[in-house]
């Protein structure tokens, strides 16, 4: 754009020299009058009057031919600003657009389509160009996505890693409490055999106790590791989590039959009692995300209740729009008969990372109700939590 009006200010000064030359070669025609010294007065009479006649015609002349000189002065001019738009608007304009275009796809805008345009030089080049934004696009697009599946497996198998983790610390501590007891009874059968002088079963309880003593070193060992594993699964997860914009979901209907199934294989968190059976329907779900809804809600009612669980299905209608529109779900509710929750931190149990003051002394990363209630939303669905007479958690499966 500034090689362009810098030629038109050029031109326009070239024109202007021009005309500047034709109007001073206009004023300075002239036609100088010689008379001979040997003409009478009669004949020098009748040579000015042809003279002045001739000047006249001349000066008649001149004036038309200045006038014409002009006009096409004039259409010169207009033809080459004329011939500077068109080269404007058929090559240098479509440049123009395709250094701007080149500039938003360097920023990483690849969103703007160049525009089409059929009467310019370059539009072979610039539907060339437009193509590789739009594969640019989609290459964007498809490594996004391959980046938030990647996310969205290591959250997922994060996350489902802390049940066994869990699993192996609890073995652990039971069997160092195990430990313990047959330590101290070792301990009680030595100090009562050496009274009698027995020297074999004390040997053998030496032998007993020594490898009480090599289980428990290796109990402690696993012990440690598993910690050790907890706090970088949980590390991995806090990222991963803080780095997911969106959740994959793949819903589909299932039959409701299998959410009482996932319930039923909870068998490691103690005495789950079922309170009837779930209505037989059709729901709309993830069956991934629904079974890590229940097991991080049975979980958290086992971890910090310690007391038998009760699970008990209805069915309800809620109105869920400004129209008056009903849907209908299936209601689960879950209920421990422990302390509850504190009421001054019931609103934050669903905040990422928050851990309620009862969590000092257990393992978890203050994410399980955060995701139930993003899981229950993502499969249109709902979750409700308050205290009665323990913790309870409702959550709303939508029907077919």
């Amino acid at each position: 754009m500034k090689g362009l009006k810098k030629i038109a200010l050029f031109y326009t000064l070239f024109m202007t020299v021009v005309l500047l030359i034709i109007c001073g070669l206009h004023k300075s025609l002239r036609f100088a009058q010689r008379i001979p010294e040997s003409y009478t007065d009669e004949e020098l009479k009748i040579y000015k009057q042809i003279w002045d006649q001739m000047n006249n015609s001349v000066d008649m002349y001149k004036e038309q031919t200045f006038i014409f000189t002009v006009y096409i002065w004039a259409l010169m001019m207009l033809a080459g600003y004329v011939l500077l738009l068109v080269i404007y608007f058929k090559d240098l304009k479509p440049i123009m657009e395709l250094q701007k275009f080149a500039e938003e796809i360097a920023k990483g805008n690849l969103d703007v389509p160049l525009p089409m345009k059929r009467n310019n030089s370059f539009v072979e080049f610039s539907e060339g160009f437009d193509i590789m934004r739009e594969e640019l696009r989609a290459s964007k697009r498809r490594e996004i996505e391959a980046e938030n599946a990647k996310k969205q497996l290591v959250a997922e198998l994060s996350h489902d890693l802390k049940t066994p983790v869990a699993t192996i610390q609890a073995t652990c501590e039971v069997l160092e409490v195990q430990i313990s007891r047959k330590k101290a009874e070792i301990e009680k059968l030595k100090a009562e055999s050496d009274g009698g002088n027995e020297d074999s079963i004390s040997a053998e309880l030496a032998a007993r106790y020594a490898e009480i003593e090599n289980l428990e070193e290796k109990v402690g060992y696993i012990t440690k590791k598993a910690d050790t594993i907890s706090e970088l699964v949980q590390n991995v997860l806090h990222a991963t989590i803080d780095d997911m914009k969106e959740v994959s979901m793949s819903i589909d209907e299932y039959s409701s039959a299998e959410i009482e199934g996932f319930i039923m294989n909870l068998k490691e968190y103690g005495k789950i009692i079922i309170d009837g059976h779930i209505p037989g329907c059709l729901v709309y779900m993830d069956k991934l995300r629904m079974e890590q809804v229940i097991d991080n809600v049975i979980g958290n009612s086992y971890k910090y209740a310690g007391t038998d669980i009760h699970v008990s299905f209805k069915e309800t209608e809620i109105t869920v729009n400004a129209e008056g529109k009903k849907d209908r779900f299936v209601k689960i509710i879950i209920r421990d008969k422990g302390k509850g929750v504190p009421e001054e931190e019931l609103p934050l149990l669903v905040e990422k990372y928050y851990r309620g003051s009862n969590s000092k002394d257990k393992n978890g990363y203050g994410l399980g109700m955060y995701l139930v209630k993003r899981y229950m939303e993502k499969q249109g669905g709902g979750f409700e939590y308050y205290n009665d007479n323990g913790f309870v958690v409702e959550l709303l499966v939508k029907k077919v």
